[in-house]
């Protein structure tokens, strides 16, 4: 996760074209209607890559439920519960979190699983391999 304490287009991109290249490409990037999202020179970047950008309507947070719910939780676990005197610090204090949400925190979506897990679980199931082994 990218911390800054303001983020313009070409910010999402330099931190989209890392997590595209390791993950690989969506058909579609949903996000909100903030300047940083729909600013010309990324959904250029976005059209030129063949990604389709979704924009929720303008007032309506729950048409992104799973994102807000992420925020909402980093908000309250993270962010409201320090005081950082830097943004390395608090990239820190974030990386350490986003760490424990992805790979030991259950999630009730999730049957109680981390998402980490889940996710070794259904590629196990897609290509019949056995986790570790």
């Amino acid at each position: 996760m990218t911390v800054r304490p303001k983020m313009n287009a070409n910010d999402v991109l330099d931190t989209l074209h890392p997590l595209l290249m390791k993950h690989g490409k969506p058909e579609f990037i949903r996000s909100d209607n903030g300047p940083e999202f729909i600013a010309g020179a990324l959904q250029d970047w976005l059209k030129k890559v063949h990604i389709q950008p979704m924009q929720i309507y303008p007032g309506s947070p729950w048409e992104n439920g799973y994102n807000e719910r992420f925020n909402g939780t980093l908000r309250r676990e993270v962010l409201n519960a320090e005081w950082f005197h830097s943004t390395r610090q608090a990239q820190v204090a974030i990386n350490v979190w986003l760490r424990q949400y992805n790979r030991i925190r259950p999630h009730h979506a999730l049957n109680m699983r981390p998402p980490v897990l889940e996710t070794l679980l259904e590629k196990t199931k897609i290509t019949g391999t056995e986790i570790g082994g």
